[in-house]
């Protein structure tokens, strides 16, 4: 149950991340207004907080690995959102940042 909860932690992290600092982009770069970066803010604010629920208590375990999750977010967000295609190196790089959250994460310490 651990590990169901820390992935979907940091999907969840990954949602406010992202699209906070999408908000943002669509309020400065596509003039949308402040509400839009005011929201942004919002969700950014809730990406920390989120992070701090993850079981793992070592900060930098977490964010590092977390770096990985928002390398493949990133991209999954740019297909669903704004039509972006990733070539064949895009889903090279996320598949390996992912095994390296993995890694990070979820091997066995003693």
């Amino acid at each position: 149950m651990t590990l169901v909860k820390s992935v979907l932690l940091f999907m969840l992290a990954a949602l406010a991340e992202i699209g906070g600092a999408w908000l943002i982009w669509q309020g400065v770069r596509e003039q949308r207004g402040a509400v839009w970066i005011g929201a942004g803010i919002v969700a950014l604010g809730l990406y920390g907080f989120v992070a701090t629920l993850q079981p793992n208590a070592d900060f930098g375990r977490v964010l590092a690995a977390y770096g990985g999750v928002f390398v493949a977010g990133s991209l999954g967000w740019g297909m669903v959102v704004d039509g972006f295609r990733p070539d064949r190196w895009d889903v090279a790089g996320a598949l390996i940042c992912l095994l390296g959250v993995a890694v990070i994460m979820y091997a066995p310490r003693g």
